[in-house]
């Protein structure tokens, strides 16, 4: 019984030593998992890619058995806005069309700017589809462990199935911005996911700073999220602690998804303001400058 309980002791010691883990833990997977399940039917494996003008294109490597998902079609330019979600249906017709049914576990990751990976999975969480989860450190650290790589992209064999459970609650629209900048309540924290120069350049009144790649070690040459706790430390200096909701922003939509994911690997409750400053501005709406959020 001695024995037993000096072992108990010590395994919570180790777990305590390791931190608490993430509530959203499902929705990361580690390049050792997803080398498990390459073959897996299940298992849909998609690389955000975009051939936007003066967009470095990336690595022409791929995963094996990675399907391209194209952001040029998963985000449409729509009243004024650079980048908006396109009419459910054409949601529904990209991903079938990928391979992707209700009960396909999609893996996400890109050789591309990190929140363009996070830009799929805020769509994701829009159309309901839950079972969605990001490879941690990107095909950067699939390569820098020598793990295989093709030439080219796979193809669905057949196309999915989805049944649209829509989440619009996951969109801040401009009035609720503009009433919270207003009057910010106490259980709700309003975030500026772009870099400090930007910010302090301009930004929505009220808001805090939290660039969105600061929760990756490197965000260029290995996009792993730092630690839950360091996470969570981040979030508790800009007074976001459990309880409180999260409305994100940034300029078009891309760093927003960063915050916007990192809060439900936390499992905060968080939405994102998809129309940003690029609607903010053009409706002529009041910012302040300087490093304080008034």
């Amino acid at each position: 019984m001695r024995h037993l309980s000096l072992c108990l002791l010590l395994l919570s010691a180790c777990a305590f030593a390791q931190g608490d883990p993430a509530p959203g833990a499902k929705y990361l997977v580690s390049t050792a998992w997803l080398a498990d399940h390459l073959n897996d039917p299940k298992v849909v494996i998609l690389e955000a890619d975009h051939d936007m003008k003066g967009m470095d294109m990336g690595t022409p490597k791929h995963i094996p058995g990675a399907r391209r998902a194209d952001l040029n079609q998963i985000q449409i330019k729509a009243n004024g806005k650079e980048v908006e979600l396109p009419p459910d249906a054409t949601l529904k017709d990209i991903f079938e069309k990928l391979g992707v049914s209700d009960d396909t576990k999609v893996v996400l990751y890109s050789s591309m700017w990190y929140p363009m990976v996070t830009r799929v999975f805020f769509t994701l969480q829009y159309m309901g589809h839950d079972n969605v989860a990001l490879l941690d450190g990107s095909i950067q650290k699939w390569t820098a462990e020598k793990r295989p790589t093709v030439a080219d992209y796979a193809t669905a064999p057949t196309p999915g199935h989805i049944t649209l459970d829509l989440h619009p609650e996951v969109r801040a629209m401009l009035s609720d911005v503009k009433a919270l900048s207003a009057n910010m309540p106490n259980d709700v924290v309003l975030i500026d996911a772009r870099p400090p120069d930007r910010y302090k350049k301009e930004h929505i009144p009220g808001a805090q700073n939290l660039f969105s790649e600061s929760t990756l070690l490197d965000p260029k040459n290995n996009p792993t999220f730092k630690s839950p706790d360091e996470l969570r430390k981040m979030l508790a200096e800009r007074g976001i602690t459990p309880g409180k909701k999260i409305t994100a922003y940034c300029e078009i939509g891309y760093w927003a998804t960063l915050d916007f994911f990192v809060a439900k690997y936390l499992g905060y409750q968080v939405v994102m303001y998809d129309g940003s400053l690029n609607e903010w501005d053009d409706t002529h709406q009041p910012v302040a400058k300087g490093t304080k959020p008034r």
